[in-house]
């Protein structure tokens, strides 16, 4: 009893100095939502696939537009003969528009939309990623900090172990040995603490770049995230993924885009034709207009009917191809997940087992072993040999809970879905394409 009293007590120091030092060093706590709103809103990555998106959006109207309107202009400059009044011609001002009668403009249309879709994909596919990558830097960061107090309370356990020795060596119950041993530990975990900060201070950088941030600007403590056990369907999921996840939406984006440029390319081979009106005045004329003409032309593409038929065969076999990318995007998709999950499942068995196995298991040997080393019933090596289990034990316990809710942020961004309305002013949010 009075070694687990020992623990909590020397546990609640340490988080209170560790706290006092980071509040001391102006940091505070830091929060997994206030990263993701600095990393939805700032994010050069987000904002570059944002901007894409919007270009492509633009092409929609580019492409359902009309041919210009061409206007044409002549004026005689000079005439070095002589001709009766109203002979010749002398002005003439004419207009052309093409009507894209077979709808070769709302095929284009079509197909720019698709690409939209898929530029908006994109998107969604760059904000998923850089909140996954967000929430594992977040989660690495808790687990350092929490790496750090397991290796604070271990100093602090080795330096008790040390004082019961010397004090059982002043009187000759110990050997120097003993004591020793202990102070050589508590230096090697002193060692450790170096890499412990270290990978602290990797994990700020990564954050702080990935919120767009000076990588040395200073980064709260993160808060502690409890484990929360979570129930896995891998045929839900996997619906959810065929429905959800972006890469399978890009491809089937660019099915649909591939089907309307067959659609385009079968279209080519009709001629739209060019409505011309021409105003002319004579010379001589008073009027401003003496004759108006008004004419339709057309291409004829039947003369090269090659050209437009290995355009027909290019597009169909670029739309069988699409057809293929989007089969290989789903079949992909539910080998991710399947895998995923497992990487989740595995990860909680090892928090668990550590959590109600392990760990007491552990704490009880070290406590039965500094009992009967103070009753001189046991020597140094079997105590030490406790702590180093439990020490390592404590530690892979922490590791287990950040690889756990590592793998689901993961599994979020596999699947194509967000933990939170992270972007609130974001067009995945809206749903709007």
């Amino acid at each position: 009893m009075r070694f687990y009293v020992a623990i909590c007590a020397l546990s609640a120091a340490t988080l209170a100095a560790a706290s006092a030092g980071e509040t001391a060093a102006g940091s505070g706590s830091l929060s997994l939502d206030e990263v993701l709103r600095a990393v939805a809103a700032n994010n050069p990555s987000i904002k570059a696939a944002r901007a894409k998106w919007q270009a492509m959006k633009a092409r929609v109207p580019q492409a359902a537009a009309w041919e210009d309107l061409r206007a044409q202009g002549s004026s005689r400059a000079a005439r070095h003969v002589t001709i009766p009044p109203n002979s010749f011609m002398d002005q003439s001002l004419m207009l052309q528009q093409e009507i894209p009668i077979t709808g070769k403009n709302r095929s284009r249309a079509r197909a720019a939309t698709a690409e939209a879709g898929a530029a908006f994909e994109d998107l969604r596919r760059t904000e998923l990623d850089v909140v996954a990558r967000a929430r594992a830097a977040y989660y690495r960061l808790a687990n350092e900090h929490a790496q750090l107090d397991v290796n604070r309370r271990n100093i602090e356990l080795l330096n008790q172990f040390a004082k019961i020795s010397r004090d059982r060596y002043e009187v000759g119950t110990a050997s120097q040995a003993d004591v020793l041993t202990a102070e050589t530990d508590t230096a090697r975990l002193e060692e450790a603490q170096v890499d412990i900060f270290r990978r602290i201070s990797d994990a700020q950088t990564q954050l702080n770049v990935l919120m767009n941030r000076p990588a040395q600007a200073p980064l709260g403590t993160p808060m502690r995230m409890p484990f929360r056990s979570v129930q896995l369907s891998l045929r839900q999921l996997q619906e959810v993924a065929i429905a959800a996840r972006p890469e399978v939406q890009r491809a089937q984006n660019r099915v649909e885009a591939e089907k309307f440029r067959v659609e385009l390319a079968q279209r080519q081979r009709v001629p739209d034709p060019m409505l011309n009106v021409q105003a002319q005045r004579y010379n001589e004329a008073k009027g401003a207009v003496s004759e108006l003409d008004v004419g339709v032309s057309f291409a004829l593409p039947f003369l090269n009917a090659r050209k437009y038929s290995a355009g027909i065969l290019e597009a169909r076999q670029n739309a069988e191809s699409a057809q293929q990318d989007l089969a290989a995007a789903r079949t992909d998709a539910l080998g991710l997940v399947r895998d995923q999950i497992k990487k989740v499942e595995t990860a909680a068995h090892h928090y668990e087992l550590y959590r109600d196995k392990i760990l007491p298991l552990a704490r009880q040997t070290v406590q039965s072993n500094r009992s009967a080393y103070e009753a001189s019933s046991a020597n140094f090596l079997n105590l030490i040999t406790a702590q180093r289990v439990l020490q390592d034990a404590e530690s892979t316990f922490v590791n287990h809970l950040a690889d756990y809710q590592i793998a689901l942020a993961e599994l979020d961004a596999i699947v194509g879905i967000e933990e939170r309305n992270t972007f609130e002013n974001s067009p995945a949010t809206r749903g709007s394409k």
